[in-house]
């Protein structure tokens, strides 16, 4: 055998340690990954593992316990408010760790510093969008308020005792592949996180890049044709019927705006990069004793989101003297966010409100030192931003922040299509607010007249509180700061170079759409338009229609209801829309000129239940034929600019065609034959059928397997830590809104009987932890609509056998 003399074995050996603790490209120090002591392989939990501790940390002021429960569940018990929301801090950091850490890093601009330069242009859009800046307004008025404050601090120095125990193994796994750490945590990064919730539900709720551009194409009454305000259809939040005050405010509509605004044909080629899902929604309702089987009000929610590994709930229960709140919190920030107290419930949906306007800015030269407002030259505030790469050298941005917000779009920062021009960015987000404030007083509130003062002060973004309590009430109030604006203000882009098109106030907050205890005995939401036509104020927004249709259809036809039936009905899988659709496609469908092929899938959708069920073939015809519609109708025309204008609502299209079979837009502009309805129906059949018949060789034309609906984890490029293929069925516009990747994030019933009775669930586990069996243990049971029981502890419980581990937390002693 050959021997290896020790110098050049040691050699060797040091070459090895020196690349294996090098990071090489996107794999990470192979040495300290596969470390025995510290790598990946310490992320491994045990089966049996337990959650017992006891903790003596800086910053309590007292002693409190945390009681688990058999789904890794806490019930936190303190002697006090601060340490309350210290032990929730402490327990989201345990458990959900790079979750904050990540979520907060890129709300700021800062996903370079993890993904490389492949994220640089994001970073410079949340920066440019002014995302730290709304977090710096939001922080000056949670700092007024001496009790926000403390419990800011507490919720940050809990975060920060877990991070400053965590030794190198109990670091996260995905620190580990990212060869990052942990960094401290900061009040700030709370009103990041939140900051980031405000651009998920606000930011895409706006379209007036696109709108503008549509503008360049048509008319001002085909834009209303093709974007209209009020669906035929609507069902509104608030019951039809329902008599509104006059306006508090009346906005004055400027003189020059129908010659430099509205009836301006130009168009704008910036597009934002990162552009919220436009399936962010909910649905939320609740129903009076008088339908209910109990005789107590039921309350029900399940907010759509992306669905993530982790998720982006906690659940848990928060008890101290002054609270005992269960729901589900939203790591990175404290307090329950959906749930209920000992004499309420509540719950919300996102109003689709439109809260963000565009502003074209003039500047005196390429310094952006000054800009043209009102007859003179105004300074800028100008901010350079320095955005550190992972692998890269730093990147520069220099934004400047005029009267109405920070100039999002300019000559340094386009993408392929931008024509260079000046954008500034008003949005509600900018302005000081409390968002919190509203969730520590709905935790503690006990009546109607609480959850009113409770959410008052909620400014962005709009949401529609449900409310229901153990005394009998049930109400919904949309609430949000809302621009009070005048007809088809901040459709399109507006001119900025006076004060002629700013916001001219808001809507008072008692005008707000609302309702309390209707004679029918219900109150629903579904994102779709809070009021019928008679509301006194422009609302626009981008609003869903159909889910509310049949939640209310549902609900009105409804008696003696239990939980149970709450159950089925947040599993329902009925597709509204196709059921109005259907007869326009099955009128104008010439079955002569359709091959075997194209019949086989008609015979399909003629046969189907209008149930989007897992295993439906209906379903997966009917979306592929209708889309090849829309794009038969549409496309011609939209595609005129690049850019392309945004693509009218299904909703629109189908009440388009039911109302005027000879729409003029059926026919193909680009094409010398003249095209009618039965052509472009059965034309559409012919290129889906040839997809179908795609989909069905590859074994995929049921719903489920069409979709392949997934719960990713947080980096999709983690293909192991996702859950494909589960078999669910659903869509966007059906109350089960399931699609590929985004639905049903938590769901939630609550009968407010004599004691609370209430479940829920959501798509995910309690720990972030993927070697945790707690990572994802609730996947299945949400996927077969089925729920757990909430336990809501008492005090007398903390002996009972649902208690599987015990966390005593301590002061330190000094």
């Amino acid at each position: 055998m050959r021997i290896i003399p020790f110098a050049i074995s040691a050699a060797v050996t040091a070459g090895l340690v020196f690349v294996l603790n090098k990071q090489w490209g996107t794999v990470p120090p192979m040495g300290k990954f596969l470390s025995p002591q510290h790598g990946f392989w310490q992320n491994a939990e045990p089966a049996n593992a337990s959650f017992d501790a006891e903790l003596n940390l800086e910053g309590l002021k007292g002693k409190a316990e945390v009681y688990f429960d058999d789904r890794l569940v806490p019930h936190v018990f303190a002697d006090n408010d601060e340490d309350l929301y210290f032990i929730q801090g402490y327990l989201h950091a345990k458990f959900r760790l790079f979750q904050i850490d990540l979520q907060t890093k890129a709300a700021a601009g800062r996903a370079s510093e993890i993904a490389g330069p492949k994220a640089i242009n994001y970073d410079k859009e949340q920066r440019r969008l002014g995302m730290v800046y709304a977090a710096e307004n939001a922080m000056k008025e949670v700092e007024s308020e001496p009790v926000s404050k403390k419990i800011f601090d507490a919720y940050t120095n809990g975060i920060n005792a877990y991070i400053n125990s965590l030794k190198d193994s109990e670091i996260p796994v995905e620190y580990k592949l990212l060869n990052i750490k942990p960094e401290k945590w900061t009040n700030l990064r709370t009103a990041l996180l939140l900051k980031m919730m405000a651009k998920m539900l606000s930011s895409g709720t706006e379209s007036d890049l696109a709108n503008t551009n549509a503008k360049s194409i048509f008319l001002p009454d085909e834009l209303k044709m093709l974007y209209p305000q009020v669906h035929d259809s609507l069902m509104p939040i608030v019951p039809k019927g329902t008599v509104f005050e006059k306006p508090g405010i009346i906005p004055l509509k400027p003189a020059i705006a129908d010659s430099l605004y509205l009836g301006k044909k130009d168009s704008v080629l910036a597009q934002e990069i990162s552009k919220p899902d436009i399936n962010n929604g909910s649905n939320n309702w609740v129903v009076a004793g008088s339908k209910t089987q109990s005789g107590a009000p039921i309350l029900c929610n399940d907010p759509h989101l992306e669905l993530s590994l982790p998720s982006i709930w906690y659940e848990m229960q928060l008890v101290s003297p002054t609270s005992n709140s269960y729901g589900v919190s939203l790591p990175g920030s404290p307090f329950v966010i959906i749930g209920f107290n000992d004499s309420i419930a509540w719950g919300v949906t996102n109003s689709q409100r439109d809260v963000k306007d565009y502003y074209e800015i003039k500047f005196k030269d390429k310094t952006k030192q000054e800009y043209w407002f009102n007859g003179k030259w105004e300074k800028t505030i100008l901010k350079e931003e320095i955005i550190k790469v992972k692998g890269g050298k730093d990147v520069l941005d220099t934004v400047a922040y005029t009267v109405f917000g920070p100039v999002m779009f300019d000559e340094s920062f386009s993408n392929d299509f931008s024509a260079k021009r000046n954008l500034a960015v008003r949005w509600t987000a900018h302005d000081p607010s409390n968002e919190g404030k509203t969730f520590y007083k709905l935790n503690r509130a006990k009546n109607y007249d609480d959850y009113t003062e409770a959410i008052k002060t909620f400014q962005c973004p709009g949401q529609n509180f449900v409310f229901a309590s153990k005394s009998g009430d049930i109400a919904i109030w949309q609430q949000g700061k809302f621009p009070a604006r005048w007809d088809r203000q901040g459709l399109y882009v507006m001119p900025g170079e006076d004060s002629s098109f700013m916001w001219q106030g808001f809507i008072p907050q008692a005008e707000n759409p609302h309702a309390k205890n209707p004679e029918r005995g219900f109150l629903e939401s579904a994102n779709q338009r809070p009021a019928d036509s008679t509301y006194p104020y422009f609302i626009p927004g981008s609003y869903i229609t159909p889910r509310g249709i049949t939640i209310e259809n549902k609900l009105a036809g409804m008696t003696g209801i239990t939980v149970n039936d709450m159950m089925a009905l947040h599993g329902n899988y009925f597709n509204t829309l196709a059921e109005d659709a259907r007869s326009t496609l099955l009128t104008y469908v010439k079955e002569s000129e359709l091959d075997a092929s194209s019949k086989k899938f008609l015979d399909i959708f003629k046969s189907w239940d209008l149930q989007a069920s897992p295993d439906s073939k209906g379903q997966t015809v009917y979306q592929c034929w209708w889309d090849s519609l829309e794009a038969e109708i549409w496309k011609d025309e939209l595609t005129k600019i690049n850019p392309q204008a945004p693509w009218p609502e299904e909703q629109t299209t189908m009440e388009l065609l039911k109302k005027d079979s000879a729409l003029k837009f059926v026919d193909n502009i680009n094409t010398a034959e003249k095209e009618n309805l039965f052509d472009v129906v059965t034309t559409a059949l012919k290129k889906a059928s040839a997809d179908l018949a795609k989909k069905e060789t590859e074994g995929k034309l049921e719903w489920a397997k069409f979709k392949n609906p997934t719960v990713y984890h947080l980096i999709k490029d983690l293909k192991g830590f996702a859950r494909p293929g589960l078999n669910v069925g659903g869509n966007g516009n059906i109350i089960n809104a399931i699609t590929h990747s985004h639905g049903p994030s938590w769901r939630m019933i609550v009968q407010l009987t004599t004691p609370t009775e209430a479940y829920g669930v959501y798509p995910g586990g309690q720990n972030g932890n993927p070697g945790s069996r707690f990572y994802d243990d609730y996947v299945d049971t949400w996927a077969e609509g089925k729920y757990h029981k909430l336990w809501f502890m008492r005090e007398g419980d903390k002996t009972d056998k649902t208690i599987k581990w015990v966390m005593k937390f301590n002061k330190k002693s000094s």
